[in-house]
């Protein structure tokens, strides 16, 4: 078994998305990467589930130490994710993995999208500890900072860091304006002191966080700063602050999250201090971006255990996979779990132009960043769960991967703001950018250079894409009670209308470079209104990849009378 060359979305993405020169290092990376994530590193997750990290908060004198004790197989992925793999430095830095330059976003999205479908906690840290580095980069002084985000991004073991960030309080979740903790100057550096309600790997090296500063405005963001903490103060003692307890969670057993006291604690400013909500946004969006990719990353296991299971199940003298209400029920998730790849490779590509100062580039990730993390987070929960009913009462034990990946999908939709906080995330990009406009145009843009054989979803989806703006334009000029209301509705139908667009975007690709037509049956059956007979008929070719000819994937085109249901 090898994660990466038994998913036919990730060999379309890399085809599509990735320069010829860097596909062959891109390829060896993920095939490296599949094998072992199917094999060691999943054994290594199974048993770093069953043993969660434990809290020390006293050593046998009585002293306070607050360590964190962790099962070797966790330690052990932490060896593969940030030192073999170097999953949070290829973002930062060069000569990682044959690259001579710092590797595209794009690079890191995949690599990380396979090690998920084997562990998914750690690639909560592992995320975080990418997006320090970036924030502190970005907003923090070089001079200042630079040792910190060396550490950060280092593939070596000896010397590297972890980071974190610590927004939420007991009364101060999506309401940052109701940050309670405050900041003092204390010479050259800060003093914070407040309490830290979900924190996740709470004994990070380095951790980003937010607290009131003297002289700023009361009860708004903009009285709060951006602070760094480290956990170690220069002359080698721990900083002051204490783990109070770890969180008993659903899922993400074998990473920790805890409740976190700072007293006191040693801070360095981060950039502007009116400015710091408004960078802690930076670091937050890098975050949603790979929780879209993590659920995206479920919701390919779940799907693969389940296809796997019904080729080897026999029922009533069949095997389930070649029964139809099987197959019904299977091609829906293969199609869910390949749109949604779509979506977040496609949104790391804008990533990577934003950061080269393209402005169309920065706004759309501006939106598509909240669009990925609101749908595809959401479907990761119905994914695994439909996946594990596959199995039957095998699936609900925990001795097979599909219950943990159910408590994991159920994560997505909750951390780095809830399902309500990135609609409403939507509808302010809408109101204050035209987002939805922008969204529309470069869809519509990506559709009129689609060849004739995907002339059937082109026209519907130009369509649907007409009749969004509309909708949108309609949302934004009403009363706010309605906007508010009918925000994640729409949020819904945004990102599935780019998802059906970006699908018939492979597929033309594929077609026009010799890779057959398997891809558009696949977006030919996603936009469709119901489940076409002709995809269930090819459901070995979905899965597994290989081709079908040009009129078994015409006939499973949408009809232009329906579709927009699909959508919806």
């Amino acid at each position: 078994m090898n994660f990466a060359h038994t998913d036919p979305a990730l060999r379309a993405v890399v085809d599509r998305w990735t320069a010829a020169s860097e596909r062959d290092k891109l390829n060896a990376l993920l095939g490296r990467l599949g094998a072992d994530a199917a094999g060691r590193l999943d054994a290594l997750a199974a048993t770093a589930d069953k043993n969660p990290p434990v809290l020390e908060q006293f050593d046998r004198d009585g002293d306070r130490i607050d360590r964190i004790s962790y099962h070797p197989a966790y330690q052990e992925l932490c060896r593969a994710a940030y030192s073999e793999y170097g999953l949070s430095a290829l973002s930062h830095r060069r000569g990682l993995h044959g690259w001579d330059a710092v590797p595209p976003h794009l690079v890191k999205y995949l690599a990380s999208y396979v090690f998920v479908q084997a562990e998914f906690g750690l690639a909560c840290p592992v995320s975080m500890t990418d997006a320090a580095a970036r924030t502190l980069r970005m907003f923090g002084n070089p001079d200042v900072f630079g040792p910190w985000i060396d550490a950060l991004t280092s593939t070596e073991p000896e010397g590297a860091m972890t980071g974190a960030m610590f927004m939420t309080e007991p009364q101060a979740g999506t309401d940052i304006a109701r940050t309670e903790t405050v900041a003092e100057r204390d010479g050259d550096g800060w003093r914070l002191t407040g309490k830290k309600w979900f924190a996740s790997n709470p004994d990070a090296d380095v951790v980003i966080t937010l607290a009131r500063f003297p002289g700023g405005e009361n009860h708004t963001t903009r009285g709060v700063g951006m602070f760094m903490v480290p956990k170690v103060l220069p002359n080698g003692e721990r900083n002051s602050y204490t783990i109070d307890r770890l969180k008993d969670k659903l899922g993400t057993r074998s990473m920790p999250s805890g409740e976190v006291s700072l007293i006191g604690a040693y801070a360095l400013q981060v950039g502007e201090l009116d400015r710091g909500f408004r960078q802690m946004a930076e670091m937050v969006n890098t975050s949603r971006l790979s929780n879209a990719m993590r659920s995206s990353a479920l919701m390919r296991r779940a799907v693969r255990d389940a296809v796997d299971h019904t080729r080897q199940r026999e029922v009533f003298g069949k095997k389930l996979f070649d029964q139809p209400l099987m197959r019904a029920t299977l091609l829906p998730l293969a199609l869910d779990a390949e749109a949604a790849l779509a979506l977040v490779a496609y949104s790391a590509q804008c990533l990577q132009a934003a950061d080269a100062d393209d402005d169309s580039a920065r706004g759309l990730i501006r939106v598509l960043t909240p669009l990925a993390k609101h749908y595809i987070c959401k479907r990761a929960r119905v994914v695994t769960g439909e996946s594990m009913e596959v199995r039957g009462g095998n699936g609900y034990i925990e001795e097979w991967a599909h219950a943990r990946l159910v408590r994991d999908a159920h994560l997505g939709s909750i951390w780095e703001g809830s399902s309500n906080v990135i609609a409403l995330d939507v509808l302010r990009c809408m109101r204050k950018f035209g987002a939805h406009r922008q969204l529309a145009d470069t869809m519509r843009a990506i559709l009129a250079g689609l060849g004739p054989d995907c002339a059937a979803g082109v026209e519907m989806l130009v369509r649907r894409w007409d009749d969004l703006v509309e909708e949108g334009d309609v949302l934004v000029a009403g009363d706010d009670d309605t906007a508010q209301a009918g925000c994640a509705r729409y949020a819904n139908e945004l990102a599935r209308a780019a998802m059906s667009t970006l699908l018939y975007d492979l597929a033309d690709f594929a077609i026009t470079s010799g890779s057959g037509y398997r891809s558009l049956l696949v977006a030919n059956a996603y936009l469709s209104d119901d489940v076409p007979v002709a995809a269930l008929r090819h459901l070995a070719a979905v899965v597994d990849g290989t081709d079908v000819n040009a009129a078994a994937a015409r006939v499973a085109a949408p009809r232009s009378d329906s579709a927009t249901g699909a959508l919806l």
